[in-house]
């Protein structure tokens, strides 16, 4: 019998779809990361295999001031951060987070990173669930005991909702490539991406 078929008659036997042999639906998990600016950190992951759309936006503040200009301000609470939507059968959270800590921003900076400087360029974690929340503060833990960087670990745990930025800063980095700022800032942690990760790079 065909899939049509198939289709047809799990429905009148009321079976699942599954056992009627028709595809599974992807599974798609969401990862909220800070880091600096989003350019940076948007292009990083937008070349990671198992990374299905990067979106840059605003995290960790209300809704209301959820701007560029204001969380410029330095006075919302925001973050500039990442919504990385992502297939786990492909890659896993875990593996986010390394290449989250290893290349796409210095852990280890207190609000700031490179020459941006302000509490909305701190590194943090938003976990979306209580197992995002356990595993990236053991996975903190694990860094700092490890003794990787020779001062402490600041990425922090954060709660709080996350908000689209404007759209001329959705990919950002992709559409200006040699924009002055990305290739100083941004292209040194692409080719770091592509050294370190080889088998999880996507050009």
């Amino acid at each position: 019998m065909k899939t049509a078929g198939r289709l047809i008659a799990a429905a009148l036997l009321g079976l699942p779809l599954a056992q009627a042999g028709a595809a599974p639906t992807p599974r798609t998990e969401t990862a909220v990361l800070a880091g600096g600016c989003f350019w940076g950190m948007e292009w990083v992951f937008e070349h990671v295999k198992g990374v299905r759309a990067v979106q840059s936006g605003y995290a960790g503040g209300s809704a209301g001031d959820a701007s560029y200009d204001k969380v410029s301000s330095e006075k919302t609470g925001h973050a500039e951060a990442v919504k990385i939507s992502y297939d786990p059968s492909q890659i896993s959270y875990g593996k986010l987070l390394e290449v989250y800590f290893t290349v796409a921003h210095d852990p280890t900076e207190v609000n700031r990173q490179g020459p941006d400087t302000g509490p909305s360029y701190r590194s943090a974690i938003f976990p979306q669930n209580d197992a995002q929340e356990k595993f990236a503060r053991a996975y903190i833990r694990h860094l700092n005991a490890a003794h990787v960087w020779n001062k402490p670990i600041a990425t922090r745990i954060e709660h709080g909702g996350f908000y689209a930025a404007e759209s001329y800063h959705q990919g950002f980095a992709e559409k200006h490539p040699y924009y002055p700022y990305i290739l100083v800032n941004d292209r040194p942690k692409l080719s770091a991406l592509h050294k370190k990760f080889p088998a999880l790079y996507k050009g």
